[in-house]
């Protein structure tokens, strides 16, 4: 079954490798990728190449075009299946926010999937949507246990773990199995 995934990516410093390793396995599973950033335009990755932006977060209506049951075609257009933050340097910096948060709370009662890879987890576990669940991130700092800990989440030291409907991967490495994880979600 088609589905629209929603990869959120910082306007600059975005991780290419794990933003385009995961949207090729989507991609060739016949899903679609919606790339969502904090400033319309081009979002600029850490090495410089560029992603069109299709939407931005603070425009994205998570009543209208997250609901499950939308009644017109053109509504149905906008629904999407799963919604993910990928990691790199300009994450926290950019998306680690309250829009991003109300966002994911949105999101999170829909019941779809959702996640984030590398160092993006956090702002998942500061959203408050990790809670209770397993997961894993970015941690070359040593600071992602205190981190899951002080939001109520269990770290697990794998490149990719899966806790129900919520799937977070480790970095760069883990991106083409972070995006298997998501196909089969």
């Amino acid at each position: 079954m088609f589905k629209k995934i929603l990869f959120i990516i910082a306007s600059e410093g975005f991780q290419p490798i794990e933003y385009g390793d995961a949207k090729k396995v989507l991609e060739a599973a016949g899903h679609q990728v919606v790339a969502v950033s904090d400033m319309a335009g081009k979002a600029i990755a850490k090495d410089g190449s560029a992603v069109e932006v299709d939407l931005i977060v603070s425009e994205l209506n998570a009543r209208r075009d997250l609901s499950p049951a939308l009644s017109s075609a053109e509504e149905r257009e906008h629904n999407y299946d799963g919604l993910f933050f990928i990691g790199g340097p300009g994450a926290l910096e950019h998306l680690d926010n309250e829009d991003s948060y109300k966002l994911l709370r949105e999101w999170q009662k829909t019941g779809k999937p959702y996640g984030a890879i590398c160092i993006s987890p956090r702002i998942l576990a500061k959203a408050g949507v990790l809670q209770n669940k397993k997961a894993t991130g970015w941690d070359s700092d040593g600071e992602l246990a205190r981190i899951f800990a002080d939001n109520g989440v269990e770290y697990v030291r794998q490149p990719v773990v899966v806790d129900g409907n919520v799937v977070t991967g480790n970095g760069p490495s883990a991106a083409r199995e972070w995006g298997e994880k998501i196909i089969s979600n």
